[in-house]
């Protein structure tokens, strides 16, 4: 049987249909808004996944060209690879609902969403974020939802709800707040250095507007919904959990004051062991070692978060708003055209920045057209950074979005292509990682810029916030290592310069946060940028006034419209004759903008 719903959400109404496609999936709607629709189909297997200790969970998200009425290019004229732009919008979808999964919920699931059609102007991600969250809410699938989504803009000085991609174009802010009843459970923005009051005004506006789709999302379940399944969880044995604690306590009492990260991994593996021995080798009692690591793991993560709330100081002996000591460098690689080094504690990026010509623009065809890229920046993890030894593939999930992330940050101070007719890229290889690689490689890329003469309004800094809550506190970390990301409960990213905020990312590990938290963590990442900004401008205070030696020179000058023809000649003789004689690249635009 066919349900259609409809809702008015700002400007448009948003319509959700369900039971006429994708009937064999657990759960499965269409998300329309003018012309774009979306269907997202979520499957959850029987029965748990065996040998895992990690929720499996796989969100997938697929632009067909089609929606847009266009065959795709290439020889096998089909979809390939997913696009940047897929990626990121499948994280999206993963990100609010990983946490509204109980604990030891361990059935394979997957989310699939497929753009059918776009009309060009309402953006598909929110949509198909909002599918999601409906196709698990009228399933059998257990889901702690439903949530709510929209996308934020502000044009004017006023907020507007699901801007279009027209309207984004004039807009200061683009954010995508996700939450639940009890809060916020997670932001995605990028900014033109907006303020943390405008930010956290946007994020409660956002806030206020998620409860009507939550309301929605019950109404449709109410009427179509499936009843929930029962849920199989697995959990600990109890027994188990006792002894490992019994013989750890003392040794994590020591562990959690060791300064570093390479101390605490070699103090754990050892108490592993130990434990291995005691309660699988030497006297057989049923546990394998397998059992024996989960239960570590689980009593470690207790004992971290016990040491912070009552030792009030972290694992490494920092204070809460302590930052660890940094170390900028600029200029260290002879034949690049521009590069830095950035250091945070044992965190290191080593970013290069690279000029190119108009030619070196990377094309974007996109549903909603085709554009051109000047400005990119890409992230790489390999696996020493983490003391690791794993193979090297091309980039993954991860490194697609926190390139993405760092990009959006410097985005709004890179100059316009009148000012600076170069196109750029900037790569951050991460040479250490312990806590926020991406906050790194935001401030390594900004003085990679300044010591390529890129003439960058301004430098950026970015900083990780994190959260340790429970029933009685919630207390505020600053510049969170590895550990108290893995055992805390918020990831909360943001980057700007002296002037305002660039980017941020907020993700949660719990149903939600209020707005006091998310304020105070805005007021705290200030701070922090602030100090680490100054370290830098200490280094390099401002782009160089010139660029290097080894990158292209471009010189632009405008001809007359009439003139462009003669100046090509005929079948491109009298150009080609001028690139050969002086090994010069020549680029003519419409408007008669040569640049040489």
């Amino acid at each position: 049987m066919i349900h259609k719903f409809e809702t008015k959400l700002g400007r448009g109404d948003i319509v959700i249909e369900t039971g006429r496609m994708a009937k064999q999936a657990d759960g499965a709607c269409t998300v329309r808004l003018g012309g774009t629709v979306v269907l997202v189909a979520a499957v959850c297997s029987g029965k748990p996944r065996e040998g895992v200790d990690f929720f499996p969970l796989t969100c997938e998200y697929q632009e067909k060209t089609y929606a847009a009425g266009k065959i795709p290019g290439g020889f096998f004229k089909r979809e390939g690879r997913p696009s940047e732009k897929e990626i990121l919008t499948a994280r999206l979808i993963d990100r609010p609902i990983r946490p509204l999964f109980p604990k030891g919920f361990i059935n394979e699931l997957q989310i699939v969403a497929m753009v059918l059609s776009s009309d060009g102007e309402n953006d598909s991600d929110v949509l198909a974020m909002i599918g999601a969250s409906t196709a698990l809410t009228i399933s059998d699938i257990p889901f702690d939802g439903p949530i709510g989504t929209i996308r934020v803009g502000r044009i004017d000085g006023k907020f507007v709800i699901n801007p279009t991609f027209k309207e984004l174009e004039s807009s200061d802010l683009d954010m995508v707040v996700a939450g639940t009843r009890s809060g916020i459970i997670m932001v995605e923005s990028g900014s033109n250095e907006v303020s943390e009051e405008v930010v956290l005004d946007a994020i409660n506006f956002g806030r206020e507007n998620l409860e009507p789709l939550i309301n929605f999302q019950e109404k449709i379940a109410k009427e179509c919904g499936k009843v929930k399944r029962a849920m199989t969880i697995c959990t600990l044995n109890e027994g188990l959990l006792k002894k490992v604690k019994e013989l750890s306590l003392a040794k994590l009492d020591d562990i959690n004051k060791l300064g570093t990260k390479e101390q605490r991994e070699e103090a754990m593996s050892g108490l592993s062991k130990e434990l291995i021995e005691k309660l699988v080798t030497e006297a057989p009692s049923g546990y394998d070692e397998g059992d024996v690591k989960a239960a570590l793991i689980e009593v470690e993560e207790e004992e971290v978060r016990k040491f912070i709330k009552v030792n009030r100081k972290r694992v490494d002996g920092r204070r809460f708003d302590e930052i660890r000591p940094i170390a900028c460098e600029v200029g260290l690689l002879p034949r690049t055209h521009g590069s830095g080094l950035f250091t945070r504690g044992q965190t290191q990026s080593l970013s290069v920045t690279t000029l190119g010509t108009s030619a070196d623009e990377q094309t974007i065809d996109a549903l909603e057209g085709e554009t051109q890229k000047s400005f990119m920046l890409h992230y790489n993890f390999p696996p020493f950074s983490v003391g690791e030894t794993k193979p090297i593939r091309g980039p993954g999930r991860r490194e697609i979005g926190h390139g993405a992330l760092a990009e959006r940050a410097l985005k709004a101070v890179m100059p316009s292509k009148e000012k600076f007719p170069y196109t750029v890229r900037v790569v951050s290889d991460i040479l250490e990682s312990n806590g926020s690689s991406s906050m790194a490689t935001v401030c390594a890329s900004s003085l990679s810029l300044m010591d390529a003469g890129v003439p960058i309004t301004k430098a950026v800094s970015g900083i990780a916030i994190g959260l340790i809550k429970d029933e009685d506190e919630a207390i505020i970390l600053t510049d969170i290592g590895g550990v108290e990301d893995h055992y805390g409960d918020m990831d909360f990213k943001v980057a700007g310069t002296k002037d305002g905020i660039t980017a941020l990312q907020m993700d949660l590990k719990i149903g939600g946060v209020t707005g006091e938290i998310i304020a105070k963590a805005l007021e705290t990442g200030k701070s922090a940028r602030m100090f680490i900004l100054e370290k830098m401008m200490q280094t390099i205070a401002c782009p160089k006034g010139s660029i290097s030696e080894y990158a292209p020179h471009i010189t632009t000058f405008k001809i007359s419209q009439s003139k462009i023809g003669e100046v090509i000649g005929p079948g491109g003789k009298n150009i080609k004759k001028i690139i050969m004689d002086t090994g010069v690249t020549i680029d003519i635009d419409d408007d008669g903008v040569v640049q040489v």
